[in-house]
C-alpha cells in the first residue's frame, strides 16, 4: 500500500484530466479528455487532501459523498475500498464524475485560498477503474418482497430509485417512453460529455440486479396512468422538468428557430446509428443559441462539430467576475465566476466564436425579436445589451445574421402532454412542480416523485441524490421500515447551486 504525502496541498499543485487538443477531438464524438492520462496523476491529486476536520466538501454534495474517505484510499493506491465507499453514496459515480458542475470543489477547504481539490476526476477515476477490475458487481436482493413498484422515467432520478429498491427485493420496472433508457443521459447530453457506453454498462448492472426496463411505452399515452398505478404497489414518478420555456418576441414563428432539446436527441440519434445526419444540422450555417447555461455550451459544442461556420451564444447576465466575491458569494457557496467550458474553449480556438471576442459568449445581451426572408427562415436575430437589472440599455441594440437559433432557456417543470398529472389526478405546487410532502409522497396513495419533476431543473447530483431517497421512502411505505439510506429530505436545501 503507497504512503500518502500528508503535505501535498503544500507542494503538489492542481491538475486536471489533461483534454485532447481541440483540432482533434471536434473531429469526432468521443469524450474529450486524453484517454489514459488520469490514472497516472490521480494519487498525487488525491493527497491533496487535507481530511479537513470539518470536510465542507460532505456539506457541498447533494449525495453527502465521502469525499475525504476515498480521497485518503486512493492515496494509499487502495482502489477496492474506495469504489466501496463512493458507492456507499452514488450510484452512478461515473455519471456524476462526468457531468456534475462541482459544488463540492467550491466547498472544499483548500479552495479558499488555493486551487480545490480535483474532487470530480478522482471521483470519476475511482468509477472507471471500479467497473474496470469488478470492484462494483451486481448486488441482487437476497430473497424478494413480492411487492412492485413503477417507475415512470429512466434519467438519473427514476434509475437511483429503480436500483435502490430492486436491491431491496422489490420487483422494479421502468418506463421509458423513448426508445433506449437513460432519459436525458441518452438524449441530450451530448457524447463529447460522456460516451454512452457508460450508461450502457451501468444499465447492464442493472439488468443482473432485477430490474426491468420497458422502453418505447409512453405512460398516459400508450397505457394510462390510473391503469398502471393499479397493477403495481407503489408509483415512482422521475419524468423530469420537460416543459421547456420559449421566447415569446416577434418572429418566433419563423422556420430555423427550434428548442435545444429538439436539437440535442437528434445529434445524439447520429452518434447512435440511428441517422445518418441530423435533420436539424448545423453545418455550414450561423448558429445563435439563446441561453447562457450548460444546456447552451452542448449545444455550441454540437454545433462547432456539426461544422456550424459561425457560433454566438446569448446570456442575459452580466460578465462574471474571475474571482469569487467574497461579500456576495463567500466561500463555500458555489460562486458564479467566469468558466470556460470545454465547447467555449472549441469555439474560441477554431475561430467559430464572434470576431469581436475571444469568448463565443455575449453576455449581457437580450433578444429582442427574429427577421427572416420571405421564404419565412430565420435571417437575424437582433438583441440589445442589458444592465445589471436587465433593462434595455439606449443605443446598444445590434443585429446578428443567423439561419438556425436555437433556444436553451431552461425548464418550468413536468410536461403535461402525455397526461400523467391530469390521468392520476396529481397536485402541483404553486411552482408548477408536482407537490409532495416530505416524504415524497404525492395527493394520491402510493404514487411518489423524484428529481426535477418535483424538485424543478436542477443537477444530476440532486437526481440521483432524490432517487435514492424516494427509494426509502416507497420502501418504508410498503415494508413498515426501511434499510436503504436515505440522503436528504425534499425541502432541506436550496433548490440548485
Amino acid at each position: 500500500m503507497a504512503e500518502p504525502d500528508f503535505k501535498a496541498f503544500l507542494t503538489t499543485p492542481r491538475r486536471e484530466w489533461p483534454r485532447r487538443p481541440v483540432r482533434e477531438r471536434v473531429r469526432d464524438w468521443d469524450e474529450v479528455y486524453v484517454p489514459g492520462a488520469l490514472l497516472p496523476i490521480i494519487r498525487r491529486q488525491a493527497d491533496r487532501c487535507m481530511d479537513c476536520g470539518i470536510p465542507f466538501c460532505h456539506d457541498a454534495c447533494p449525495l453527502g459523498n465521502l469525499i475525504p474517505d476515498w480521497n485518503d484510499l486512493v492515496s494509499q493506491d487502495d482502489w477496492r475500498a474506495a469504489s466501496d465507499r463512493l458507492h456507499a453514496t452514488n450510484n452512478f459515480p461515473e455519471f456524476t464524475g462526468r457531468l456534475c458542475p462541482a459544488p463540492c470543489e467550491a466547498g472544499c477547504v483548500l479552495a479558499i485560498n488555493q486551487p480545490a481539490v480535483t474532487i470530480k476526476n478522482i471521483e470519476v477515476a475511482i468509477a472507471d477503474r471500479a467497473l474496470d477490475e469488478g470492484f462494483a458487481p451486481p448486488r441482487p436482493p437476497d430473497r424478494l418482497t413480492g411487492r412492485t413498484v413503477a417507475v415512470i422515467g429512466s434519467g438519473p432520478a427514476g434509475l437511483a430509485a429503480a436500483q435502490q429498491l430492486t436491491r431491496a427485493g422489490h420487483t422494479v420496472a421502468v418506463y421509458e417512453r423513448a426508445d433506449r433508457i437513460g432519459g436525458l443521459l441518452r438524449y441530450g447530453i451530448p457524447a463529447f460529455k460522456m460516451e454512452k457506453r457508460h450508461l450502457d454498462r451501468r444499465l447492464e448492472q442493472l439488468r443482473a440486479e432485477g430490474t426491468k426496463f420497458r422502453t418505447s411505452v409512453a405512460v398516459g399515452r400508450d397505457v394510462g396512468a390510473a391503469d398502471l398505478r393499479a397493477r403495481y404497489d407503489a408509483m415512482v414518478i422521475a419524468t423530469g422538468a420537460t416543459a421547456w420555456r420559449d421566447l415569446d418576441v416577434p418572429g418566433r414563428e419563423l422556420a430555423g428557430i427550434h428548442q435545444a432539446m429538439e436539437y440535442l436527441p437528434l445529434a445524439d440519434r447520429v452518434c447512435e446509428g440511428d441517422l445518418e445526419v441530423s435533420p436539424l444540422s448545423a453545418a455550414g450555417r450561423h448558429v445563435v443559441i439563446v441561453g447562457g447555461g450548460d444546456t447552451g455550451a452542448d449545444c455550441l459544442g454540437t454545433a462547432v462539430r456539426e461544422g456550424a461556420v459561425s457560433v454566438t451564444q446569448l446570456d442575459i447576465r452580466p460578465l462574471p467576475c474571475t474571482e469569487r466575491d467574497e461579500d456576495a458569494e463567500p466561500w463555500p457557496t458555489y460562486p458564479e465566476v467566469y468558466r470556460l467550458s470545454v465547447a467555449h474553449e472549441e469555439a474560441r480556438d477554431l475561430g467559430t466564436a464572434p470576431a469581436a471576442t475571444a469568448d463565443a459568449r455575449l453576455f449581457a445581451a437580450s433578444t429582442l425579436r427574429f427577421t427572416g426572408d420571405t421564404d419565412g427562415r430565420v435571417r437575424a436575430l437582433h438583441l440589445v445589451e442589458v444592465d445589471a437589472d436587465r433593462r434595455p440599455l439606449p443605443g446598444t441594440g445590434r443585429m446578428l445574421p443567423t439561419d438556425l437559433v436555437l433556444l436553451a432557456l431552461g425548464f418550468s417543470g413536468p410536461g403535461r402532454d402525455d397526461g400523467v398529472i391530469d390521468q392520476l389526478g396529481l397536485a402541483l405546487d404553486p411552482r408548477g412542480t408536482i407537490a409532495r410532502d416530505a416524504e415524497f409522497a404525492t395527493s394520491v396513495p402510493g404514487v411518489y416523485v423524484a428529481g426535477d419533476a418535483a424538485r424543478g431543473q436542477s443537477l444530476i447530483v440532486w437526481a440521483i441524490a432524490e432517487g435514492r431517497a424516494v427509494a426509502a421512502a416507497v420502501d418504508r411505505h410498503l415494508t413498515g421500515t426501511t434499510r436503504l439510506p436515505a440522503p436528504i429530505g425534499p425541502y432541506d436545501r436550496p433548490l440548485t447551486v
